[in-house]
C-alpha cells in the first residue's frame, strides 16, 4: 500500500472560514466521515486537491465514491470532520460554493419536456451566466446537438441526455467540475469528446473529480490517484507511473498483478 500523500491536521483550517485570493487549494478535507442511518460511509478522509488538479477517485462499488462526490458538492454533509472548497468552509457557505460548482451525477437533472437549448438557458439564468444564448449555443455545439437542440430532451437517447447533463454541468464556467461516472451511456465519439473537454478544463486552471471505474481512463486523464476501500483512504498519489493492474490490485487486492507498481 502506498504512502497516504497530501493529509492535514485539523488545526490547520481551525480559522480559514474566509476566501483568501492566494488560497492554493481548491479541496482540503481533514477527519472527513459521514454515517448513514448509523453505518460508517467514509471515515477519517484526509487530503487535498491544488487547484487545477484533475483527481480520479477509484473503488470497488460501496466503497464511497458517490457519497464523498456529495459532500464536495454540497449536496450533504459530513457527519465529523471539516470541509473547506476554495478556503471557505462547505458546511456553512454552500450558496456561494454552488455557484462555482459543476456536478455531473448519476442523475441527469434536466427537464425532459423542455428542449435541450431550454434546458441551458434555464440553468445558465439560475447561474446569473452573462450571454445565455450564446454560451448554450457554444455547448449545444461542442457535445454535438446544435441539430437537436430544440427537440424535446425526452425523445433523447440516454447517451444524448448524458451530453445534455454535461453541458448543463458546464453552464456557468465551473471552477471545480464533480463527475460520477460521466462516461456512461457515451459512444466512442462522445466519450472522447468529454475527454477532451476534461483537457481543456485542466488547461484552463479549473479543478476536476472523476469518479470512474475504467481504471486505463483514470491514468490517462488525471494526475492523481485516490483509492477508496470500505470508506477509507487506502492510497492517495500521483497518477504518473501506475499500472492499470496495479491500481486494480489497490482496490481489491489479490484480484490483479503489479500491485508493486503502486507501491
Amino acid at each position: 500500500m502506498s504512502t497516504v500523500v497530501g493529509q492535514t491536521e485539523p488545526d490547520d483550517v481551525a480559522h480559514a472560514d474566509t476566501v483568501d485570493a492566494a488560497y492554493a487549494w481548491a479541496v482540503r478535507a481533514v477527519d472527513l466521515s459521514k454515517l448513514i442511518d448509523e453505518r460508517s460511509i467514509l471515515s477519517g478522509l484526509n487530503f487535498t486537491l491544488p487547484i487545477g488538479a484533475c483527481a480520479a477517485v477509484v473503488g470497488a462499488n460501496g466503497a464511497g465514491k458517490s457519497t464523498l462526490l456529495k459532500l464536495l458538492a454540497t449536496l450533504t454533509r459530513p457527519t465529523r470532520g471539516r470541509l473547506e472548497l476554495f478556503g471557505q468552509n462547505a458546511g456553512r457557505d454552500t450558496v456561494v460554493l454552488r455557484r462555482r460548482i459543476g456536478l455531473i451525477g448519476h442523475r441527469p437533472m434536466v427537464y425532459r419536456d423542455l428542449s435541450a437549448r431550454e434546458n441551458l438557458r434555464l440553468f445558465g439564468r439560475l447561474y446569473g451566466v452573462g450571454d445565455v444564448a450564446a454560451r448554450s449555443d457554444q455547448l449545444l455545439h461542442r457535445v454535438y446537438l446544435s441539430d437537436r437542440a430544440d427537440d424535446p430532451v425526452g425523445t433523447f437517447s440516454r447517451g444524448m441526455i448524458q451530453r445534455v447533463a454535461i453541458a448543463r454541468a458546464l453552464m456557468h464556467n465551473p471552477q471545480l467540475l464533480l463527475a460520477d461516472e460521466p462516461f456512461a451511456g457515451l459512444d466512442t465519439p462522445s466519450a472522447r469528446m468529454l475527454e477532451g473537454m476534461v483537457r481543456d478544463l485542466r488547461n484552463e486552471g479549473r479543478t476536476v473529480v472523476l469518479v470512474t471505474h475504467d481504471m486505463d481512463q483514470a491514468l490517462r486523464l488525471c494526475d492523481r490517484v485516490i483509492v477508496l476501500r470500505r470508506g477509507r483512504i487506502v492510497a492517495d498519489r500521483a497518477a504518473d507511473g501506475i499500472g492499470a493492474d496495479a491500481l486494480l490490485a489497490e482496490i481489491a487486492p489479490g484480484t490483479a498483478r503489479g500491485a508493486g507498481d503502486f507501491a
